[in-house]
């Protein structure tokens, strides 16, 4: 992460919804606690792409978890981000991974992972996880405590 907007894009302001994942601006601001290690957790349960062989929507409950560095992901640029999945064709793995790497590589933050919790495709609920290597020493981390689909039963 490189320079600082002087105001987010989007906070405060009329946003559309990107056309696409890669078209979505994400804003950062700088973190207000720097230097003390804390968690910070977004939790997306209704998050949708679409299958990429048949074009039918996918539904996730994403866990987003990360030790903030220098800056933090401002919240509604996060929002409007994951919402430009919905028209987005790409896997299960692809989509999981794609977002935690995006905000580690654009936030710099000192540590992020991602849990991906999709609801069955075929029958089978697929689960990915990701994660930019240890956590930090001495951070309390809450599990993520989403529950494995458990069908009607």
């Amino acid at each position: 992460m490189t320079d600082l907007p002087t105001a987010p894009l989007h906070l405060g302001q009329s946003s559309a919804l990107p056309a696409s994942p890669e078209a979505a601006v994400l804003d950062y601001v700088a973190n207000p606690r720097p230097g003390k290690p804390y968690l910070v957790r977004f939790t997306a349960p209704e998050f949708t792409s679409l299958c990429p062989v048949t074009g039918q929507p996918d539904f996730a409950h994403l866990v987003i978890d990360y030790a903030p560095g220098a800056t933090i992901v401002e919240s509604k640029s996060l929002k409007l981000f994951l919402g430009a999945f919905r028209n987005h064709a790409a896997f299960h793995e692809d989509c999981t991974v794609g977002i935690g790497e995006r905000l580690f590589a654009e936030m710099d933050p000192i540590w992020l992972r991602i849990g991906g919790y999709w609801y069955p495709r075929g029958g089978i609920p697929i689960d990915v996880f990701w994660q930019s290597g240890e956590p930090p020493a001495g951070m309390w981390l809450p599990a993520q405590d989403v529950p494995g689909y458990r069908g009607r039963g």
